[in-house]
């Protein structure tokens, strides 16, 4: 039977969020901006046909994207104990660049954390435990090689951002795994792990991303790349558990970081 055929019925959920100038994102990188080249009647082709293109600049770390293993060292020291100088060059990196990475078509399993809770959302600053991921995972298995998120409801709050939220966390925090969270996470090998969160981490309030520790834990000492600034929001109320995960981010040859829109498809209601 051909492949595609086991996805009769199948429901596919966007994880990507919108793309737009004025979107929250981390202040450690550049700006989203867009803007129109080219408009519609700027130039007219014989027969009437007229195009319209735009200009797009971005960082590799604003919006859905992946975190290469690049993005991060320690120490001087990139994965693998490779020197960050060594591979680094005006045109990126010749190593662990977000070009190395994979296209992954896997499977991947949800902590639903907020729903262990028993809330929508997890509060500005909480800090995900190895304990909440325990329950969370409750009655699933996560093998070698799978791809993990983990649930805060945190996308919840993006359109409402400077709001009732601040979505970057920088005044208030924003719930994400900490340290015992990432160790947990780093010890059952998964190839990607991913968030809703600006950064995959617990970030204090008024703390802002001064510190990313999961960061290091999961690129540096594991290998593992990170997904960030997720829409999970539509996947949490589905109260699926485990699903099929598309994850293709941009290949830009040598750089730390690259947008995404990954695609979660789900097996059909059962009758």
């Amino acid at each position: 039977m051909p492949l595609w055929k086991d996805l009769d019925g199948a429901r596919v959920l966007d994880l990507a969020q919108p793309m737009r100038k004025g979107m929250p994102q981390s202040p450690n990188h550049p700006p989203f901006r867009m803007t129109l080249e080219r408009r519609h009647g700027d130039v007219v082709r014989p027969g009437g046909g007229s195009a319209a293109n735009e200009i797009i600049v971005t960082g590799g770390h604003v919006g859905t994207h992946v975190d290469a293993l690049a993005h991060v060292s320690q120490d001087g020291l990139l994965h693998g104990g490779r020197p960050a100088a060594e591979v680094t060059s005006q045109d990126g990196f010749a190593e662990l660049g977000i070009d190395a990475f994979e296209p992954y078509v896997g499977r991947c399993v949800l902590l639903d954390v907020a729903a262990a809770h028993g809330v929508a959302a997890l509060p500005p600053g909480y800090e995900v435990t190895a304990d909440d991921l325990e329950r969370a995972a409750a009655g699933l298995e996560i093998r070698e090689g799978d791809a993990v998120l983990v649930g805060t409801g945190w996308s919840r709050h993006w359109t409402a951002s400077s709001q009732e939220v601040d979505f970057a966390g920088a005044r208030g925090g924003a719930p994400g795994p900490g340290v015992g969270a990432a160790r947990w996470l780093a010890a059952r090998r998964p190839r990607v792990v991913g968030g809703e969160t600006i950064a995959f981490e617990h970030v204090p309030p008024g703390r802002g991303h001064a510190t990313l520790p999961v960061h290091r834990i999961m690129l540096v000492e594991s290998g593992v790349n990170i997904v960030e600034t997720m829409r999970l929001d539509e996947l949490l109320d589905s109260g699926a558990r485990e699903f099929l995960l598309v994850l293709n981010p941009l290949p830009i040859v040598g750089a730390t970081g690259a947008p995404v829109r990954p695609l979660a498809v789900l097996g059909p209601p059962e009758s």
